[in-house]
């Protein structure tokens, strides 16, 4: 009897030990009431409040004086002709990366405004992206499910994100189309319904594998399975977004809209004749991540849209690499595929990024010092959005002061669907950078040749850019 009361007892003040811990880490009536007393409202924080209530944070903190260098005065730029539409989808990667590719066209071949189908590509990037991910099960088809590469799989079936690995994968594989031969329709232009139902549909059909493969089935059953289940994504895939042409009929103009001559092609034979670029071998991806070691050469694994392609290798380098091989390349009248974190310290209205847009510090009292590094390591900051480099307005010391990029939000957007960037805010949010070998230092491809440092797909960076 004794021994129980003296356990009771022990366990009485374990319960009341834990107890004042949880209140020590927990917040207090004590804590509470003095944050009251120190946060005192003096009449000029009242009538800050009650702005801020009335007319929001971003319309408060925007800088009255926030002038563009030179204004939009480019000392530098690549011509170009059609602001594309993205519209509700997550194809920014793919448009931009076939907007660097038809501004070449158009300079090359002395052609009018020409649009390259996205929808085209989008059809196979999506078929793609569902054999990656079912193959991608079959492969761990004996690990739980949760494992950390199948629960990763589960969560990602597919999505129409992306980099430009997947334009130059998708592309050599399959061609290119002008718009008019595929238009876009309703499902290619608005894709998250079509995505959750698409992504739902592969989750069943990665269920069906895994049972498959617990009763025993061996590799060939399981692609053959594969194999029928992707039938019926690529019906799904004609009904939403129409069915890829084999062959087409196009009628070549000049810059005054006068046909040249009228010619049948296949899709490849189309990329050939008017792009001919070897996507895969001729460019270089390179990223300023301070959080990483630089001139380091990093693959992230899975991060790819065919499976027989390959995952997205880059170099990371300081932002004056970057810089200079931005300029080099714009300097010879090529546009450079590039990807921030789009929506920091933008202003819609003016079409401008820059630092200083929004001083949210002493708008609110407080002060948001964390530098690039800082905002990668603790999720603040990444890559969102893809777009194309085609300006750069150097001052009398060759220096830059602003940058413009090509978008894909339409004609109305921005500046005039473009985006002007001061240097300072390129320095901050721009991550990625794609260029021509024929740009890039010796001492830069000799490092994009070593064997790259493999991540893992769930690394919070490297989402696709939407």
């Amino acid at each position: 009897m004794k021994q129980k009361i003296q356990i009771a007892v022990v366990s009485l003040l374990a319960m009341l030990s834990l107890t004042a811990a949880a209140q020590e880490k927990g917040i207090t009536a004590q804590m509470l009431e003095q944050m009251r007393k120190e946060a005192v409202q003096t009449p000029q924080d009242k009538a800050l409040q009650n702005a801020l209530a009335t007319q929001g944070i971003q319309a408060l903190a925007e800088a009255a004086v926030n002038d563009i260098p030179g204004g939009t005065y480019f000392s530098h730029r690549v011509k170009s002709s059609g602001i594309t539409d993205q519209k509700g989808s997550g194809r920014c990667w793919l448009f931009t990366g076939l907007n660097v590719m038809r501004a070449r066209m158009m300079q090359t071949h002395h052609l009018g405004t020409v649009t390259l189908s996205q929808n085209f590509v989008s059809f196979y990037d999506q078929l793609e992206k569902a054999n990656l991910f079912l193959q991608s099960i079959i492969d761990n088809v004996k690990k739980p499910m949760d494992d950390r590469v199948v629960d990763w799989l589960f969560k990602n079936p597919i999505g129409d994100g992306g980099t430009f690995t997947g334009v130059s994968d998708l592309v050599t594989k399959y061609g290119v189309v002008p718009s008019e031969v595929m238009a876009e329709t309703a499902s290619s232009n608005s894709t998250s319904t079509y995505r959750a139902l698409m992504g739902q549909k592969l989750r069943e059909f990665a269920l069906r594998l895994r049972e498959m493969g617990a009763k025993g089935a061996k590799t060939q059953a399981l692609q053959a399975k594969k194999e029928e289940q992707l039938k019926e994504v690529y019906l799904l895939l004609v009904r939403l977004m129409g069915e890829p042409p084999t062959k087409f009929t196009w009628t070549r103009t000049d810059k005054d809209g006068t046909p040249v001559d009228t010619r049948e092609y296949t899709p490849q034979q189309f990329y050939q004749e008017y792009i001919g670029s070897d996507l895969k071998g001729n460019y270089v991806m390179f990223m300023n991540d301070p959080s990483r070691e630089y001139y380091k050469t990093y693959e992230i694994d899975l991060d790819r849209h065919v499976y027989d392609g390959a995952n997205w290798v880059f170099v990371n380098v300081p932002m004056d690499d970057i810089r200079q091989m931005a300029i080099e390349s714009i300097k010879d009248s090529t546009m450079l595929y590039m990807s921030c974190d789009v929506n920091k310290q933008y202003n819609r209205e003016r079409g401008y990024s820059d630092p200083m847009n929004y001083q949210y510090g002493p708008l609110l009292g407080t002060t948001f010092p964390m530098d690039k590094k800082e905002r990668i390591m603790t999720f603040a900051s990444s890559s969102t959005h893809a777009m194309s480099l085609m300006a750069v307005d150097l001052d009398e010391n060759q220096k830059p002061r602003k940058w413009m990029v090509e978008n894909s939000w339409g004609a109305n957007s921005g500046y005039k669907g473009h985006i002007i960037m001061s240097d300072a805010w390129l320095g901050e949010y721009l991550f990625r950078l794609v260029v021509e070998k024929k740009y890039v230092p010796q001492r830069l491809l000799d490092i994009s040749k070593q064997k790259p440092t493999l991540l893992p797909a769930w690394d919070p960076l490297f989402a696709p850019e939407e």
